[in-house]
């Protein structure tokens, strides 16, 4: 009788494989789970749609991405919120503000200080908050059912085009709109070369955003990518004989994320500080 119980549990899940493979065999159902969507899934507990909204034509519907937007600057304004309040009560931090303060130490002294050098400090709020948003939207995307939002292009590019805006803003305000433009090209320079060296300079503006921007989203999309792919293998393959080597890889690779998460939080915004110190400070 036990042997027979065993053998049918082996045919359910044997059936469940052959069924999960079937609705998997497309790989188009991993980037169903990496990119955005009108909804949440939370299986096998069901879905959580995202309210559709049109404006003048235009859809403004709230997606998934969007949606986890929100609560992860929801979330960054409470612990911010938090921490202040803490300092309140005395000057000398504990517990979570003890963390949050030695972060914040940690990006001004050794990122944005070192990269911009002298009036880092009017750009510091702005390196904080995009350090801990594009830190907590990596480690997000790492939680079951949530999304990472930096696996989205068009965040990252949102996030690179701020970071443009800042650089350039930083020159100008530093040196002033004609001199600014001027220190691009090198001086001393015959005139003949500068029909080579003006565009390649002008291009070299944008092609530091558009680096931010690719980086951070090909590094967060690929390693969902990889996990997904890795526990597809017990479907497309079906068989269960493969789960422990495939959840043995996905689990790695989900720690190695993990440090990926905040590696790329730490280069985004060092060189995003390293961007406004070469513009505010040219001749060096």
């Amino acid at each position: 009788m036990f042997s027979n119980q065993i053998s049918n549990t082996s045919a359910v899940v044997v059936d469940t494989l052959k069924k999960a493979g079937q609705n998997n065999s497309d790989p188009s159902w991993i980037m169903h789970h990496v990119l955005d969507g009108k909804s949440i899934s939370f299986e096998p507990f069901g879905t959580l749609y995202l309210p559709q909204m049109h404006l003048l034509g235009m859809d403004i519907s709230i997606t998934k991405h969007v949606f986890f937007i929100f609560v992860i600057a929801s979330l960054l304004i409470i612990l911010a919120l938090i921490s202040a309040k803490s300092y309140k009560k005395s000057l000398i931090p504990k517990g979570f503000a003890n963390l949050f303060e030695i972060i914040i130490l940690f990006v001004r002294d050794e990122i944005v200080a070192p990269s911009i050098g002298k009036g880092y400090q009017l750009f510091l709020p702005y390196m904080l908050t995009l350090f801990f948003f594009i830190l907590l939207s990596n480690l997000f995307g790492l939680i079951p059912y949530a999304a990472s939002v930096t696996g989205n292009i068009a965040v990252t590019a949102a996030l690179a085009g701020i970071s443009f805006i800042a650089t350039q803003f930083a020159g100008i305000k530093q040196h002033g709109v004609l001199k600014y433009f001027k220190n691009l090209v090198p001086s001393g320079m015959p005139g003949w070369i500068l029909i080579i060296i003006i565009p390649l300079e002008v291009l070299g503006l944008f092609t530091k955003p558009f680096a931010l921007c690719i980086r951070l989203f090909a590094n967060m999309i690929a390693g969902h990518i990889v996990i997904f792919s890795l526990l597809g293998l017990i479907f497309i393959m079906h068989t269960i004989y493969v789960a422990p080597v495939s959840v043995g890889f996905a689990l790695f690779i989900e720690l190695l994320e993990l440090l990926v998460a905040v590696i790329q939080a730490y280069i985004f915004t060092m060189l995003t500080a390293l961007f406004i110190g070469m513009s505010m400070h040219s001749e060096h």
